[in-house]
């Protein structure tokens, strides 16, 4: 069942899935204000939402997202501070956005149609999965306008080496799909007539799986990426004895040994 959210995001939920898609093609599905607001509600309430197993994020368009509302910002230099108020608010609510994707529990996939720049580029790099057409195009063009991509660079250098995300952060040059790609910027980059087809049958593999094992398994993989080497052991040690311990580990293990399809309670 399809319902619309303020008119730039449309939700719909089926078969476990929830698709998430930016429709504010006017701004390029810019992270204005209420884009930002809109998409931290959206991902607040699937955290907590038993119907939804994996989010696809989408967009309407030609952009997948252009990053910060410009006009917005310029508009609010007219304040008395010159806009530092609204400048520090504006950008903690990105930063808590991609905390929020960074960690549902739910897996986030991006299915890029489109250019995603900046702020955009930002939010394909802090989901968990990323499908791209071939003709989908990313830039931290930032330098470009005097204004370095600073926050943008948090998830970019999480996902690519040092130099490459160097690269685009100090050249603010586009970059072609199959170089995101082999990159590790996105997954896969896929002609533009299967990037659906093919988002989706990853979305529904993943939501085949035990959603308890999925959310215990993307909090780990993020917490131990942040320690040193010892840590992370220690850490991840704990969490599959945990794990173990769980209903589904047991059913999963004895389904496997038993040749049969597994019953999951996602508990």
């Amino acid at each position: 069942m399809a319902d619309q959210m303020e008119g730039i995001l449309l939700s719909e939920n089926s078969g476990g899935i929830l698709r998430l898609t930016l429709n504010d093609q006017k701004r390029r599905n810019a992270l204005s204000e209420t884009m930002l607001a809109t998409l931290s509600e959206a991902f607040t309430t699937a955290a907590i939402d038993e119907s939804v197993r994996v989010i696809i994020l989408a967009a309407s368009g030609p952009a997948f997202c252009a990053g910060h509302d410009l006009k917005e910002i310029t508009a609010a230099r007219a304040q008395a501070d010159n806009g530092q108020a609204y400048f520090k608010a504006l950008f903690d609510a990105c930063a808590s956005l991609m905390q929020l994707i960074v960690r549902n529990p739910k897996p986030v996939i991006a299915e890029v149609a489109g250019v995603a720049t900046a702020a955009g580029c930002q939010l394909v790099a802090s989901c968990d999965l990323a499908l791209a057409s071939d003709s989908a195009l990313f830039a931290t063009p930032g330098v470009n306008i005097g204004l370095f991509c600073s926050t943008p660079m948090v998830a970019l250098s999480r996902n690519v080496s040092n130099k490459q995300a160097m690269e685009m952060l100090l050249t603010g040059d586009m970059i072609s799909a199959q170089k995101a790609q082999e990159i590790g910027l996105i997954n896969q980059a896929l002609p533009a007539e299967q990037l659906q087809e093919k988002t989706l049958a990853m979305a529904s593999k993943i939501a085949s799986k035990s959603a308890m094992t999925m959310a215990v398994g993307k909090q780990a993989f993020y917490t131990q990426a942040e320690m040193s080497l010892s840590e992370a052991y220690s850490y991840t040690s704990q969490v599959m004895v945990d794990n173990m311990l769980k209903q589904d580990a047991e059913e999963g293990i004895g389904a496997f040994i038993e040749k049969r399809k597994p019953n999951w309670q996602d508990k």
